[in-house]
Parts: C-alpha cells; structure tokens; sequence
C-alpha cells in the first residue's frame, strides 16, 4: 500500500527506484594491550593509515572538482591535524593498540566539538567518516560506503559523507534519502551540484526495506513508498514537463512581463567556472576563496598565487559582474595561522571579517591580489565582507578597500540579524547588499544548519527570515543600491519568486539551479511574485509560507 513521507527536499528532480542502504560504519574494534616493544610499529601503522586516508580523500576531491574537491580536502586536513596524531601516539605509547587509539583519540575530539557549540557539532559527521576511514583501513576491512550495484536505485543513509556524496555516479544513484541533515549541510549542496534529487531529515529512513521501492521528490521533500501506477505516472509527467521547462528556457532572468532578475552562479574556485557558464550564469554572486587558504593551514598564500586564481574567474565572465567574498575564516573552517584555539563557541567569536581586521595584512593582501587580478579585464567587481555586524565593520572593510587601491564597488553580506535590522546605515558605507541565508537563519533561529534535528528552523521559508530579507531589500531600495541573496535559498524556484517579490536585485546559486530558478521565474509577473511574498510573509511557519506562496503563483 502506497505510504508518504516527508522530509527536507534539497536537490530538485524526481527518482524512482528500489532501496539500497548505505555500507554500515566500521564497528568499534576491541581494546586490547600491546606490548611496549611493539608501540613504535604501532604508531607507524596508525601514521601509515592516516596518511592513506588523507592522500584517498584529496584524490576522490580531485576527481570530483568543484565544491566536493574543497570539502574531500578539509577532511583530510582533519585526518592529518597534528594534535590528533599526538593524541593518537600517547594512547599507543601505554598499551593501545594503532586501532584503538585512533577510535579512542576520534572520539575525545568528537566529545570536544559535540560540546563546542552547534556550530561545530555539525561537524561530527564529517569526523565520524574520516575516522570510520582510518579504523577500517587499519582493520583490512572494506571502506564504509556506496553499495556494489549493477542496477540502478536509489541510496538511504543515515548522513551521507562528502567523501561519497562527492563521487556517486548519477547513472547508479538515481536519488538519495538521509534520516540526519539539512538544507544547508555538505551533503545537500553536493547534491544540487551533482544535479541528483535529494531529501534529508527524513526520521526512520533507515528503516525503509532493502529493496522496497520509492519515488523521491526532491523539490517537495516526499517520498513515496510502492507508489501506486497511478502515483508514478504523475510524478513522471511532472518530472517530464520540468525537463521541457529547463529546455525551453534560456537567456537572462527575469519575470513574465520583463522585470530583470539577474541569475548568478556561486563558484568555490576556477574548477566551478565551466559548469557556471554552460548553465548561462550571468555572472558569479558568490566567488568564495577559501579554496586558496586551505592548501596550507598554517601560512596565508602569496599574493602571486592569489593574483593567478582570482583572474581565471574573473575572464571568464567578460562584461559580468563578479562577486567575490574576501576570506571567511574561523568556526567550520579554522585556519591554524588565523583562527584562535581556545574560542569556547567559534560561530559566536572572531570569524569572518572580525578575523581579518585582526589580521590586517592577510586582508591587505587578498585585496591587492584582487586589484592586480581586475586590471585590464572588462569585468564588473565587487567584493564584499563576510559577518558584517554594523555600521563600524562595513566602514572597516571600504576603509581596507580603498587603501589596497582596489577599483571595484564594496559590500557587506548580511548574515548576522542586526545587520539586517541596520541596513540602511551600513549602505552608508558601501555600495551593495548580499544576503548570506543559511548563516542569517541560523543565527536568527539558533539553530546551526548540519543539524538535523533543527532543520525545521533552517528552512528558508520561515517568515521571520522572509522579514529580515525583506527589511533588507527595503533598505538597499531606499538607498538607490542593490540587495541580492547568495545563500541556498536562491535555488528554490518558487522562493526565487518570493525573494524578487520582496524586493530582491539579484539571485545567486549552484550552477546546477540556474535553468530551474529561470524557468520557474519566467512564469510569472513581478505582481504575482510579490503577493506570493506577501502571503509568505504573513503565514506562521515554514510549510505554510511555502503553501500560501504556491497558492497565490498557481492561481488558486
């Protein structure tokens, strides 16, 4: 009998397919005691492992490319962190043996961030796998992992780690279910990049049946249980008629009757730029570069390195406007040179902007970088901060534009809920708005975006954030500048609508969303979308924003 479920759809499509589980995780291995004569060939073998494990990640990151490949190689930056190994050598050192104290050291760490503040407790997973990695390899026994099959199906897990994520094969894996996630985690965004419908935080999908087939809609979050006929051949028909969409749409973003919405691509480094441009991004709304910092923990790059990188993007979009986000150090992404050791909660403490204006010269840096990678390119710049909390931090970052001789237009993301309450004094200070919504959610809900368990207050429908939009937009407008958004948000087609009906200049996204965000949006008039907003905003939750939105765009 046909049943539904619901969870988080973040990757849109519709799969159908039989069930396959996830290969389970590496069983704890037992706490036996070496003797002291063999702890030396004990922490060799566990030094053997880890450096395994690093090199397999890096590899699987370089031949994913894109975002996957600058996630794969900050888990192997957590493999090798020195203080593990250190940890790892002690407890070999009084009798464990290489396995046992790697899953032990794993599991003190684990403790650590699980007590460091949701923000860094969303990283667990990440460390679970990189572990699991380890203890397998140094157990002979098969990697944690993607099911062997010769048919295709589609995949249910508990989490799914970047490590998987970044090399399924869109052949194989029609689809995919996780219990744990969210909108925003590594695993959602991979998803979308990779084009492969997706649903997470969906509660008991383990307990789905190997075998049992399931229709997966990853725009509505559904999943369908033995679908009747009746069930696949409308979703099918539904499945068919986007496809004729994305196909038949193409050109700029706008709306029905002509209302310019700007559809960019947001790019982790030149390796996303081919992608950018075959979807028919008007440029790039996010241009995140810390795909430079972290080939090296411990030292900034050069300036001729930097220089380099930042111009291959930026000739790649002639005539476009190119958004780039100076440096965002600090709570999920630590860098040994910058990032402070002993912050009791990273997400709250110095991190983005706050990071560099401690560390003026990195700063300095990156902006001449910029400056020198800009001259003679027809491209239109803009650079901006991350975490700008007001009026003082916004006049800090043109301060250090200006004084870098950087000729490009300086803005500040709004991420942090007082900069949205205050946005008409930051447009003092600069000249556009970006709106960071995964950050902004989840410092306005508390609820940090990898953890499942709050991934109700991470959707971007919620009204309270659609008011922050709002209010940001509202200002830029009253300013005479731009407000754009660039955090996951913009790639849902139908809040695309309601974020240009709220008065938003620009959209930017996954490459892979850009066809389904403008076809969706040239369905409708720039009055439509915003009564769709209106009606959004006066819901009182999430799913009924989402529904009144929808209600008003199809007429009902």
């Amino acid at each position: 009998m046909e049943t539904t479920l619901r969870g988080v759809g973040v990757s849109h499509g519709v799969a159908i397919g039989e069930v396959r589980h996830m290969g389970t995780a590496v069983l704890e291995p037992p706490a036996k005691q070496i003797a002291a004569e063999e702890a030396e060939r004990e922490q060799g073998r566990a030094r053997q492992a880890v450096s395994a494990v690093s090199a397999d990640l890096i590899a699987r990151g370089q031949l994913a490319g894109g975002e996957a490949q600058h996630v794969l190689e900050a888990q192997a930056m957590i493999a090798e962190d020195p203080e593990l190994m250190a940890d790892v050598d002690r407890r070999v050192a009084v009798g464990s043996t290489a396995e046992r104290a790697v899953y032990d050291a794993f599991a003190a760490y684990r403790e650590l961030l699980a007590g460091a503040g949701e923000y860094m407790a969303g990283r667990v997973a990440d460390l679970d796998d990189v572990r699991n990695r380890i203890v397998a390899r140094l157990l002979g026994v098969p990697m944690p992992g993607v099911p062997d099959s010769d048919e295709p199906y589609v995949l249910i897990a508990r989490d799914l780690a970047p490590a998987d994520t970044a090399l399924l094969d869109p052949a194989l894996v029609l689809g995919f279910v996780t219990e744990e996630g969210g909108p925003t985690s590594h695993s959602a965004i991979l998803a979308r990049a990779l084009g492969v419908p997706a649903v997470v935080a969906l509660p008991g999908a383990k307990e789905l049946p190997e075998g049992t087939v399931v229709a997966v809609d990853g725009s509505t979050g559904e999943i369908f249980v033995e679908p009747t006929p009746e069930k696949r051949a409308e979703l099918e028909t539904a499945a068919a008629e986007r496809k004729a969409a994305l196909a038949a749409s193409s050109g700029p973003g706008a709306t029905s009757d002509g209302h310019k919405v700007p559809l960019l691509a947001n790019v982790g480094g030149p390796g996303d730029v081919a992608a950018a441009v075959e979807a028919g991004a008007e440029g790039v709304g996010l241009f995140r570069t810390e795909f430079l910092f972290l080939d090296d923990s411990r030292k900034a790059p050069s300036e001729d390195k930097q220089t380099e990188s930042y111009r291959k993007v930026l000739e790649a979009f002639p005539e476009g406007r190119v958004v780039v986000r100076v440096l965002d150090a600090g709570a999920d992404k630590p860098l040994d040179f910058l990032t402070p050791a002993d912050e009791p909660n990273p997400a709250l403490g110095v991190r983005g902007l706050r990071t560099l204006l401690d560390h003026p010269e990195v700063l300095r840096t990156q902006l001449t970088a910029l400056a020198k990678a800009a001259e003679g390119l027809p491209v239109y710049l803009e650079v901006m901060a991350p975490m700008v909390a007001d009026r003082q931090d916004a006049r800090a970052f043109a301060d250090a534009c200006r004084e870098a001789g950087l000729r490009a237009k300086f803005g500040a993301m709004v991420e942090i809920p007082s900069a949205a309450l205050r946005a008409r004094s930051i447009l003092q200070e600069v000249e556009f708005l970006s709106l960071g919504t995964n950050d902004l959610a989840q410092y306005a809900f508390a609820a940090d975006r990898q953890v499942g368990a709050v991934s109700r207050l991470q959707d971007p429908w919620q009204p309270a954030l659609l008011d922050l939009i709002a209010m940001s937009a509202e200002a830029a407008r009253a300013e005479g500048k731009s407000c754009g958004v660039c955090g996951e948000a913009a790639s849902d087609p139908l809040l695309a609508c309601v974020l240009t009906g709220l008065g938003v200049t620009s959209l930017s996204m996954g490459a892979a969303s850009i066809p389904y965000v403008r076809a969706t949006l040239a369905k409708y008039t720039l009055a439509q979308c915003e009564r769709a907003a209106a009606a959004a905003r006066a819901a009182d939750s999430a799913d009924e924003a989402r529904v009144a939105a929808q209600a008003v765009l199809s007429g009902e």
